[in-house]
């Protein structure tokens, strides 16, 4: 995932988007361990799109707080 993509969502799709991506990487992380996954790097693919996903967010709560104060 791209992180000009990440920056399209809104606020309340970013929050549902890391839950999503946090139970994908605990399957992911599963199938791993148990054999089925034929995609090694998956799993780091996966946590890189939380950390993008999680920094957009901080992002927005860094400008909703600059905002605020600027008022």
């Amino acid at each position: 995932m791209d992180i000009e993509k990440v920056r399209e969502f809104g606020e309340d799709e970013l929050r549902d988007k890391i839950s999503e991506l946090g139970e994908e990487i605990f399957r992911t992380r599963l199938q791993k361990e148990t054999g089925q996954l034929d995609q090694v790097g998956k799993v780091r693919s996966l946590r890189k799109d939380l950390a993008r996903v999680h920094t957009v967010l901080r992002e927005i709560e860094i400008d909703k707080s600059k905002k605020a104060e600027s008022r």
